[in-house]
Formats: structure tokens, C-alpha cells, sequence
């Protein structure tokens, strides 16, 4: 990381074999030194000003242009060293300047998190071969501002995940996973502290060499690599890092940030524990993410980011635009990030092409965001609907059981009324006074054919109410409700008795002329 001395962090590093044993930091060179990188630009040593990873940190200046505020920094290992190296691979491979500003403009961004890169090569010292790199300088780090005010705001929170989905989004269209994204390695800008910036590569994967996209494989020597407060399922399993577990990183920084604490986060010691407690709650979303959420806010969106990283496969490209609606549903505009700590703003102002109150702008954001909120059965059919799953697809397909089963039943409970309802007619019929000689259609039985599977989602283990077919002048609903309706009510107008008595009259009739005809022959 780039930036102010580094300090002990919380979240403990379960890291690889060779990071603990091989690498180690390099014998501090003397300010004021002359470093020449490979493209013949020379740089002055400032002093140092901390150390990250295996390697030291400088402040540094153009030999040509001297500036007491130093606007670079040169990170220095030993040449054996591999942090270092790696990261400038990513940096030579997927990360030029030029490349980063025609991504700009293709996305329509108005910056992207990735600090820059400004040259690298090899110097002498003491017998020892030194690897360095110029990169651009930043600001204090997220995980400082957090030991001050343990928590974000939630616009905040959100914003800062949105920005790290652009940057996700551009070194995977690049072949490369970052594999260590947490508060530490998140920066804000030196000049401009309103941007946030994800850096230290060192850790970062290659997964799709040559658009080859790497093996689902899990090896027992690998298992539980990274900072095993937020590193991913697969990472705990031992498997090749993929943009999925980016993308599950990112998530749990996003409800660490947010809540201030993580589920995990008294077993960090024993890292088959963490992974247990990681996969319980994936398992079990989203209520085992809107649980966490703190006093008068909620977890919604970020229980929904986490349900759609997870479904994603192991090589699937995760659909970024739909992630970032997510964290976003509004549309709200981004505006200035906000660190509050204690009553006062920490090194925040307005972007220039955005002239907006950063304090009303928080706050009418996440005014729109509580206004949304309807409650915990709608967070979860939200947070089921936001992605076409396997995990809704069950919930739907064990609704769909129970409601039939429930058909089922009515139907039978229908089908005894209607018999009763007849026998009672036929009762009736024994006596000409009262007999009505109403018949029931059959489609009063018949469930209505606009009940779709949207309905059964959003009403399942709740009384079904229906509406039927009727013969005209006669409506018929909620027959589950009105038992014993048509043993009772058979008030009839008076139309409909002269109907009844013209009709017996006529039969009457031809029942004795009948009988007269028998008679004579």
C-alpha cells in the first residue's frame, strides 16, 4: 500500500509457506539516493514512510523537477522477492496508463480506482539487487478511518462498493483477480480524498491466461490463503482464485464496513471454523445477512450482492451492470465519499463537476433507500427475485408442491359441498312448494386461469382467495370462507317463481293428458 506508515492490522493473514518463511524486508536504502527506472526517467529518495507486504515505502521526486510536496511514491523489495513482481506484471500487462483511459471513456467513468504507474527497474545496495516501482501517491487508508469510527454510513458503504465493481469489472476483462480487497489496501486519493483506490497487487492471480480460463481444483496445500477474515470459499478450499471470489471478498468487506463486525470474527484462529461460519451464511441468505443489519438501516442490497456472487459458477462472467444496480437500485448519482469520525468530516470534498452539499447528498440518499423498504417479507422476496437462481428455483418449486396439495384438498372439500348441495335439492324437489330447481355449473369448481406462479410467490402459506365463473346476475367469491352459502341462501325473486309454477303447471297438464290417453286405449 502506498501512502502513511502501515499498522498492525486486525484481520490475521493465514498466508502461503513461502510469504512466511522465504520473503523478508530489505535493508532500508538512504534517502536522497538516485534510482534510474528502465525507460531512462531518474528518481530522488524521499524518506520513508512505511512498509507493505515484504517491501518499503519512499516518498519520491523527478530528479528534473523537484517539489517538496512529493506527488510519487517508490515501493523497494529485493530482487528475489515476488510481491513486487507480481505486481508489475499486472501493471505491465493490464494496467498502462493508456489502457486505463480508454476504459474511462468507453464506460462513461469519471475515474477509475487504479492507482498509476509510473515506471520500475533494478538498483545496487550494499551487494543487494533492489526491484522498485514508481507509482502515484494516495492518502490515508479506509482501515485507519475505520479503527477511528468502526463503522461507514450506508450510502458510504454502497458507493465504495460500486467503485470497487468498476475497477473489478476492468482487471478481470483483463485476465487478473486482486484476491486481497479489504479496507487496508483501499485508499483514498492524496489530492483528491472524495475517490477511493484499490491497490497493492501483489497478490493478485492471472485466472484466465491467454483467455484460457483456469481448472476448478482443490489442493489441501493451499487451503485458507489470503486474510481469512474475508477471503472466499474457494480460497479456504484451496482453489485457483476466480472473479467470484472477488466478488465474495468484496461482499464481506461490504457488511463488515456496514454492521462493524462479521460472523466469523471471534474464530479467526482457527480458519476451518471461519470457513464453516462462512458457508452457513451464504448458505442461508438472506436472512442471515438482514439479521446483521445495524439499528434504523438494513443489509438488504448487500444481502442481495452476496446471493448473486454466490450463485455465480466457478468460471461464469458475473453481469457487473446488474451488481452495481444492485448496490444502487435508485440510480442515485454518486457523490462525495463520507468518513465521519466523531462529529467531523475526514479528508472529503466536493468532486469539481459535482457542486453538491456532501452532507445533504448522504442524506437525501439514504433517505431514498429507507423509503424503499417495506418490510422483512419483502427484503426477501427482493433479495429471491434479483437474480434468476437455483435457490428460487426450489422456493418455487416447493410452493408450488404445497399449493397443490392445498388444491387438492379444497378441491375434495368442494366437491362434498356440492354433493350435500344436491342431496339437499333433491330434498327440496319432494316438496313442490319451495322447489327452486337451481343446478350448480361445474366451472364453480374450477380454480381461475389467470392464477400464475406469481401469485403462488407472493401469497404462499396464506388463505388462497379466488374468483369464479357465475351465471348472470350472480357473483361468487371466496367460496373457502362462505361455507354452507348455497344450503342457505335460496331467497327467489318473484320472476323466478312464476317460472317455477308456469312449468309445473305445463307438466301438470301433460302429466293428465297422459293419463287420459292410457285410459281411453
Amino acid at each position: 500500500m502506498f501512502g502513511l506508515p502501515v499498522s498492525s492490522l486486525p484481520c490475521q493473514k493465514v498466508m502461503a509457506p513461502r510469504r512466511n518463511e522465504k520473503y523478508k524486508l530489505p535493508v532500508p536504502l538512504p534517502e536522497g539516493q538516485i534510482l534510474g527506472d528502465t525507460e531512462g526517467q531518474q528518481w530522488v529518495l524521499g524518506k520513508m514512510i512505511g512498509s507493505g507486504g515484504f517491501g518499503l515505502i519512499y516518498l519520491a521526486f523527478p530528479k528534473n523537477k523537484p517539489d517538496k510536496d512529493a506527488r510519487h511514491v517508490i515501493k523497494v523489495e529485493y530482487q528475489e522477492n515476488g510481491p513486487l513482481f507480481s505486481e508489475l506484471k499486472f501493471y505491465q500487462r493490464a494496467a498502462k496508463t493508456d489502457c486505463i483511459k480508454k476504459w474511462i471513456e468507453l464506460k462513461q467513468l469519471d475515474y477509475l480506482g487504479i492507482p498509476l504507474f509510473y515506471g520500475s527497474g533494478l538498483t545496487e545496495f550494499k551487494g543487494r539487487s533492489y526491484r522498485f516501482m514508481v507509482m502515484e501517491r494516495l492518502g490515508i487508508d479506509l482501515q485507519k478511518i475505520s479503527d477511528q469510527n468502526g463503522t461507514f454510513k450506508k450510502s458510504t458503504v454502497l458507493q465504495l462498493g460500486i467503485r470497487m465493481l468498476d475497477v473489478l469489472e476492468y482487471i478481470h476483462e483483463n485476465e487478473y483477480v486482486h484476491g486481497d480487497i479489504k479496507a487496508a489496501n483501499l485508499l483514498l486519493g492524496y489530492k483528491n480524498p472524495d475517490r477511493v483506490y484499490l491497490a497493492d497487487y501483489g497478490l493478485c492471480y492471472r485466472y484466465c491466461p491467454n483467455g484460457n480460463h483456469k481448472q476448478y481444483q482443490e489442493n489441501p496445500r493451499k487451503c485458507h490463503n489470503g486474510t481469512i477474515e474475508f477471503t472466499s470459499l474457494d480460497a479456504h478450499r484451496g482453489v485457483a482464485l476466480s472473479r467470484r471470489s472477488d466478488l465474495e471478498i468484496l461482499g464481506y468487506c461490504l457488511l463488515r464496513w456496514l454492521c462493524g463486525k462479521l460472523p466469523w470474527e471471534r474464530n479467526l484462529k482457527d480458519p476451518v471454523a471461519v470457513q464453516t461460519a462462512k458457508t452457513n451464511l451464504l448458505d442461508e441468505l438472506p436472512e442471515s445477512v438482514l439479521k446483521w443489519a445495524p439499528s434504523g438501516s438494513s443489509c438488504r442490497e448487500i444481502a442481495q450482492y452476496l446471493a448473486c456472487a454466490h450463485n455465480l459458477a466457478y468460471d461464469e462472467k458475473p453481469n457487473y451492470q446488474m451488481l452495481k444496480k444492485i448496490l444502487n437500485p435508485g440510480g442515485t448519482p454518486l457523490g462525495p465519499l463520507e468518513f465521519s469520525t466523531k462529529g467531523e468530516t475526514v479528508n472529503v470534498h466536493t468532486p469539481h463537476n459535482q457542486k453538491v452539499d456532501s452532507q445533504k447528498a448522504a442524506t437525501k440518499e439514504v433517505n431514498q433507500m429507507q423509503n424503499r423498504l417495506i418490510g422483512k417479507k419483502a427484503d426477501r422476496e427482493r433479495s429471491a427475485e434479483s437474480c434468476a437462481t437455483w435457490r428460487k428455483v426450489q422456493k418455487e418449486e416447493k410452493l408450488i408442491g404445497l399449493l397443490n396439495n392445498e388444491t387438492a384438498q379444497e378441491n375434495t372439500r368442494r366437491r362434498q359441498k356440492y354433493c350435500k348441495s344436491q342431496e339437499f335439492l333433491n330434498e327440496r324437489k319432494s316438496s313442490p312448494q319451495k322447489s327452486s330447481g337451481i343446478q350448480f355449473p361445474n366451472s364453480f369448481y374450477e380454480t381461475h386461469p389467470d392464477f400464475t406462479s406469481e401469485d403462488i410467490f407472493n401469497k404462499s402459506r396464506s388463505p388462497t382467495w379466488y374468483t369464479y365463473a357465475s351465471t348472470p346476475g350472480m357473483e361468487v367469491t371466496d367460496l373457502e370462507s362462505s361455507t354452507g352459502f348455497w344450503l342457505t341462501q335460496f331467497a327467489l325473486s318473484e320472476e323466478t317463481k312464476a317460472d317455477v309454477y308456469y312449468y309445473g303447471f305445463i307438466i301438470l297438464f301433460l302429466l293428465v293428458l297422459v293419463c287420459l290417453a292410457l285410459y281411453f286405449l
